[in-house]
């Protein structure tokens, strides 16, 4: 059995199936809704996080988890005579990265190692069960850092939002392309490159043809894709959702294509009905 213990932060958005098979420890960030504080996925629902906006026009606010939260979470496990390999949130949207990386430096040099996978939701997925596997296979936490540090710079991540209020409130667009964007019906088509949120396509008109750009997106990459997992992600898109796992099921061939629902702090920024695909390339 490894002694290297895998922690992930909340907005990775992995199944719980995932998080007991491989025993994966999650830190949760935080969502603030009118002086309330919960944390992602344990004390309020995406559907809460939604029906309060709806209700009040006011977009949530998001928070990292503090260094004393991650020592919390780490000490146990390093008692326990675990290494750690944490994969963070994007330094680039969060300071969850540098909180986890203060509470690193408390530890003996080496016992916890820090990755920023510069993407978010899925895109952390897909590091974590490469991280799991390399664990599983007597890889040490070192070690596993640095096949992670490779991995990171192949992983694609992509989505399609369903409206701009979200991105508008949270500061990411500005009025007038909200504005413009809605009277227009244009849907952004957004990936991470280098770390931050770009938009790379914009498409006028239905939903469906901006998730259907999304997947010609990836299907033109295929012949360069690791077929061992594909990661389809979703705030409360089922139907997208489908229609991407069937698709890339019958294109890909892959091993395993899952689909995960984006908790409270992805969706309080992207809003609902956005959905995403995620892949890496073959190293």
């Amino acid at each position: 059995m490894s002694n290297v213990k895998i922690f992930a932060d909340s907005t990775s958005d992995l199944p719980q199936g995932w998080k007991d098979t491989y025993d994966i420890g999650v830190i949760p960030l935080y969502v603030i809704i009118e002086d309330q504080t919960y944390r992602d996925g344990l004390d309020i629902t995406s559907e809460d996080v939604y029906s309060r906006v709806a209700a009040s026009g006011t977009l949530p606010k998001t928070a990292a988890p503090s260094p004393a939260d991650f020592m919390a979470a780490f000490t146990p496990a390093v008692e326990a005579g675990h290494d750690i390999v944490y994969i963070s949130l994007s330094s680039s949207l969060s300071s969850t990265y540098q909180n986890a990386l203060l509470a690193a430096g408390e530890y003996p040099e080496g016992r916890v190692k820090v990755i920023d996978s510069l993407t978010l939701c899925g895109g952390i997925a897909l590091l974590v069960m490469k991280a799991v596997r390399a664990a599983r296979s007597g890889l040490s936490a070192g070690e596993i850092a640095d096949l992670l540090e490779q991995y990171r710079d192949l992983a694609e991540t992509q989505f399609v939002v369903d409206t701009l209020d979200y991105l508008y409130m949270g500061g990411r667009c500005s009025g007038m392309q909200n504005f413009i964007g809605s009277l227009l019906k244009i849907r952004p088509l957004l990936k991470m490159i280098d770390g931050a949120i770009v938009p790379v396509n914009k498409i006028r008109g239905k939903k469906e043809k901006a998730v259907e750009q999304m997947l010609q997106n990836a299907l033109s990459d295929v012949d360069r894709m690791d077929k061992e997992l594909l990661i389809v992600a979703h705030t409360l898109a089922d139907e997208d959702a489908q229609f991407l796992h069937n698709a890339l099921k019958e294109a890909t061939g892959a091993d395993e294509i899952a689909v995960i629902h984006a908790g409270c702090v992805i969706g309080s920024h992207c809003g609902p009905q956005t959905v995403g695909l995620m892949y890496l390339r073959k190293a």
